[in-house]
């Protein structure tokens, strides 16, 4: 994987992976069961990895070892032969909307060689991400919100009523809804995908210029995958609540619980990044069954070229 020769190879297993757990978990869209659905997918992806020439390891994952049957961080998934990869994964990305059926849920992962991720713990994070056309250090994390979207305003000559931040419909971000609105940004609230909330600040059809807000912290090394294949700023910051997730983050290697990390220490080095769509949205459109054949729609991206495809398969209906 440190020779980019390999990352076709790779890329194209990976979309497999991510379309099998797509297609698992669209299969109970809209039953109403959470976990199901999560099973689901979780099951699919790693019979779809174990049949991978490589050797992967799960650093961001389902949970810890004691909550298997998940993928969980520090699994060993593929055939055990082949270069040395590591795996940030969700095999269901919006397991509430998939119950419910609503837009915007995935099967997403990202890899890396060995150490190109950071193994950050399943607590949540403070984070903030643009896309690319930015001079650097145009955003920061320890700004307020509303400074944040007026220093980009002005670089990109708009007035701050005409730029969006995108920002998940939480009690605990009132204080983010409120400083953006006493500037006059536009917000546009999510219920779910912090992940796909990221990777929208990189496309401009969808209108979103700036994403900030808690979450967790799994995902946004996943969305920081993403972003590094694009171009685009990041930072995040781990948030404890409590010494059992200090401890956590102890366990995988963190040490300093107050760092503030930059998209190249979120994903340090060469990256690649799949997110197949469950149910329909912005992104991808979601999994489609129809005369025997089930139709996938996949975002592939890759940081060794840039490369940016969407790749729309058909498969035979089991």
């Amino acid at each position: 994987m440190a020779d980019s020769v390999l990352v076709p190879h790779l890329s194209d297993a990976m979309v497999r992976v991510t379309e099998v757990a797509a297609i698992a978990a669209s299969k109970l869209a809209g039953m109403g069961d959470e976990k199901a659905a999560d099973q689901a997918a979780v099951d699919a992806m790693r019979t779809a990895f174990n049949s991978v020439n490589f050797q992967g390891r799960i650093v961001i994952g389902e949970g810890e070892r004691d909550e298997a049957p998940m993928l969980f961080i520090g699994e060993e998934v593929g055939t055990g032969d082949g270069p040395q990869i590591d795996i940030a994964l969700d095999p269901l990305e919006g397991t509430t909307l998939t119950a419910k059926a609503m837009a915007n849920a995935l099967a997403v992962l990202a890899i890396a060689p060995r150490g190109g991720l950071l193994h950050a713990p399943d607590t949540y994070m403070d984070k903030i991400a643009i896309g690319p056309g930015y001079p650097d250090g145009v955003v920061d994390l320890d700004a307020t919100p509303a400074e944040n979207i007026k220093a980009m305003a002005k670089v990109a000559g708009r007035p701050v009523e005409a730029m969006t931040a995108c920002v998940l419909d939480r009690p605990r971000h009132a204080d983010i809804i409120e400083s953006l609105r006493s500037v006059g940004a536009r917000i546009s609230l999510i219920s779910d995908g912090d992940v796909a909330g990221v990777i929208n600040t990189t496309n401009a059809d969808t209108g979103v210029d700036i994403y900030l807000g808690q979450g967790g912290a799994p995902e946004g090394v996943l969305a920081a995958a993403a972003l590094k294949c694009v171009g685009g700023q990041m930072q995040g910051r781990l948030v404890f609540r409590n010494d059992t997730e200090r401890g956590r983050a102890s366990r995988v290697g963190i040490e300093e619980f107050d760092r503030k990390y930059n998209l190249d220490e979120l994903a340090s080095s060469e990256t690649v990044f799949c997110a197949t769509g469950v149910t329909k949205g912005g992104l991808v459109d979601g999994v489609i069954s129809q005369g025997g054949v089930t139709i996938t729609d996949t975002l592939v991206m890759s940081s060794a070229d840039g490369m940016v495809r969407k790749i729309t398969s058909r498969h035979r209906s089991a």
